[in-house]
């Protein structure tokens, strides 16, 4: 099934509210689906995220972004369709299209709205909840396939403060709980190659600023701490908000409020081990999807 999104240039509008129609060259027995998109401002978005889902079998048969001038066209067979806009800062737009053979209609125009933003935790002390928490990695085996592995014991919190920029995020991850799935390259990465667990035992991030990047989105920096080795580091977050914890099922108790977040970087192994690169790669990616427990009302000092 040959797909693919095709550019368009910005041309007058015939009546304002909407492009004109294009002749496209469409395979024998396609459709079309093309859209306009722009911002709160009415401003061309270029660079929006697009994606086509097949609702009859739920797979993506089409995904991209706008152009310059906020324009899309994907060939489609005939159809019915949910199709997804996203842009950062803004709330995503989504729709279900039936697509019929033949040229497209006119693009209709998608106005973009900004994102609501999610309300943020309270202030006080909240503790990672483990058996909700997973720290991840990827990184490329001898240059080419990708290793998938994970830490399985680590604790942190967040001391979220009355200003969210002041609150304060600390990890402590057990280095030797390292693994990937096989014992052997699991040892090589427990050992004075790579992680040296008898002579480092933890890898710890400290905070030290929140910077709010819009939308649900936030960059948290820090000190990395590995092998002895310290580097700043910036972990993109994206905030998926609190719920309360409603009440447990064995004994009735009310249960403490979560927060819940999702947070990468990715870490140069090359600046930080001394040895073992080669086997693994110079780069690492760094994942963590984090459920945190309400814990006390206390809140941190900020920073002097």
């Amino acid at each position: 099934m040959a797909l693919a999104l095709l550019r368009r240039r910005r041309r007058e509008r015939a009546s304002g509210t909407g492009a004109t129609g294009v002749a496209l060259p469409l395979p024998p027995g396609a459709g079309a689906l093309g859209r306009e998109v722009v911002d709160p401002m009415g401003q061309p978005m270029g660079a929006a995220d697009v994606t086509v889902t097949a609702l009859d079998t739920h797979r993506i048969v089409a995904r991209g972004t706008t152009d310059p001038y906020g324009y899309f066209f994907a060939a489609l067979p005939p159809g019915r369709y949910s199709l997804m806009i996203a842009a950062e800062g803004l709330h995503p737009h989504r729709e279900t299209v039936d697509v019929a053979a033949g040229p497209p209609a006119p693009a209709e125009q998608i106005h973009l709205q900004p994102a609501r933003r999610l309300e943020l935790p309270s202030p006080g002390t909240w503790l990672f909840d483990p058996p909700h928490t997973a720290i991840r990695f990827i990184a490329k085996h001898v240059g080419m396939a990708h290793v998938h592995g994970r830490f399985e014991r680590f604790d942190g919190g967040i001391q979220i403060a009355d200003d969210m920029a002041d609150s304060r995020l600390h990890v402590r991850i057990d280095a030797s709980s390292i693994t990937t799935g096989n014992r052997t390259r699991d040892d090589h990465l427990r050992s004075g190659d790579f992680l040296d667990v008898e002579r480092f035992p933890h890898i710890d991030f400290h905070s030290t600023r929140f910077a709010y990047r819009g939308g649900s989105k936030w960059t948290v920096h820090g000190s990395l701490t590995m092998h002895g080795v310290s580097r700043s580091v910036g972990l993109d977050t994206t905030y998926l908000g609190t719920v309360d914890g409603g009440t447990g099922r064995s004994c009735g108790a009310r249960l403490s409020p979560r927060q819940s977040c999702t947070a990468r970087t990715t870490l140069n192994w090359r600046s930080m081990l001394a040895r073992g690169i080669a086997v693994v790669g110079p780069t690492v990616q760094l994942e963590l999807d984090v459920q945190a427990m309400y814990r006390t009302h206390d809140t941190p000092t900020p920073p002097g």
